[in-house]
Parts: structure tokens; C-alpha cells; sequence
């Protein structure tokens, strides 16, 4: 087996912070993360909420499953449209913003 080393490839992403602000108002979401709000409760790419409680945690329906997302968490939307959870540091160590 040939062992190699990968880099990814530089690809420019669209990212939004969920905070406890943000998730409580959404007037400062991306188009893409409001459209992705009113998608059908189970389909792929949906954000929404699971349960009734007040404070309910966002989740992402995604190819591989439901994905929680907690506060201060990155929802990223990928290089196909795709969106995902990212933990902030995580964020932090892969992203850097473009000016």
C-alpha cells in the first residue's frame, strides 16, 4: 500500500455562526440558511428544530444523518450546496475569512 499526504484544495465556502442571537433572530441569516429553514422537515439539506421545547437545538438533515448543530457552532454551506455542522475550533483551525 502506497501511503501518501493530501492537502485540500483552497475552495471558498459560505459560513454562518449559530449563537444564542442568532438562533433566537433569524433577520441576519443567509438567504441559503432561511430557504434551508422552510425545506420539508426530513429532507435532505433541512434545518429545523426536532422537538418543542423553547430553546431547541437546530439540526441539519444531512446524506448521513440528522447532525445536531450547538451554539456557536458554523453551519457551512459546502462547495455543492451541501450544509454542515462545524465545532468553532475546528472552524478556526480550517477557514480563514476572505477579505
Amino acid at each position: 500500500m502506497n501511503k501518501h499526504e493530501y492537502r485540500k484544495k483552497p475552495v471558498v465556502i459560505e459560513a454562518f455562526q449559530i449563537t444564542r442571537e442568532t438562533r433566537a433572530d433569524n433577520r441576519d441569516w443567509p438567504n441559503w440558511l432561511n430557504f434551508a429553514w422552510n425545506l420539508e422537515r426530513d429532507s435532505v439539506g433541512a434545518v429545523g428544530v426536532y422537538c418543542t421545547y423553547g430553546d431547541d437545538p437546530l439540526y441539519i438533515n444531512t446524506l448521513e444523518g440528522r447532525m445536531r448543530v450547538s451554539y456557536n457552532d458554523w453551519i457551512i454551506r459546502g462547495v455543492r450546496g451541501e450544509l454542515y455542522a462545524c465545532k468553532p475550533d475546528i472552524f478556526e483551525a480550517t477557514y480563514e475569512k476572505v477579505i
